[in-house]
């Protein structure tokens, strides 16, 4: 099985990957993009994952463990792979509030209006959606970024549960910093 963890950008991912390895779960990540402001227990991202669109095959490089796959990159999961995704949600405020937040801590002025990307965002989200329909042998766990850190025992049962994997609760549920979740709305 290959675990995908995926959302759109601010949405809680690295949190769940956090989780899943406090679990007892093999992430598949590089340690590429260090920890900041903005993510102060790093990213778990792995950065062969953004040549999946013209080279798809390098997902098995994933199998028996756990990896980020942003959202944009869901549709170039190949075939004929035993795939289970935890898609991480939140409301699109707080998601454009913390891109936002990030934006200008690294000093950046250039800020797309709210109401532009929050429609692509809705469209990419139909895109992902009409996707997964297509893919009906993809089990998909939808997790609601305010509910992990608000119940996290809760949610790594979830989990637990979906993956059906031994993986210690107690652990994941201690990563969910309440303190960590800023930009509320």
């Amino acid at each position: 099985m290959i675990t995908i963890v995926s959302g759109l950008p601010r949405t809680g991912t690295s949190l769940m990957m956090q989780m899943l390895a406090a679990g007892g779960m093999t992430l598949l990540t590089d340690f590429e993009r260090k920890p900041d402001a903005d993510n102060p227990r790093g990213y778990c991202e792995w950065e062969p994952a953004k040549l999946m669109p013209k080279q798809p095959e390098l997902i098995d490089q994933a199998e028996g463990k756990a990896v980020k796959v942003i959202s944009q990159l869901l549709m170039s999961l190949p075939e004929g792979r035993n795939y289970k995704i935890i898609f991480m949600q939140r409301s699109l405020g707080e998601v454009l509030a913390s891109q936002d937040e990030m934006m200008r801590r690294r000093g950046s002025t250039d800020f797309v209006p709210h109401e532009l990307m929050a429609s692509a965002f809705e469209k990419h989200l139909e895109q992902v959606n009409l996707w997964l329909k297509k893919r009906s042998e993809i089990p998909v766990c939808l997790l609601r970024y305010k509910n992990v850190v608000n119940d996290p025992t809760g949610s790594a049962k979830a989990i637990k549960d979906f993956l059906s994997l031994d993986l210690n609760v107690e652990a994941m549920a201690k990563q969910a910093d309440l303190s960590l979740y800023r930009n509320r709305r």
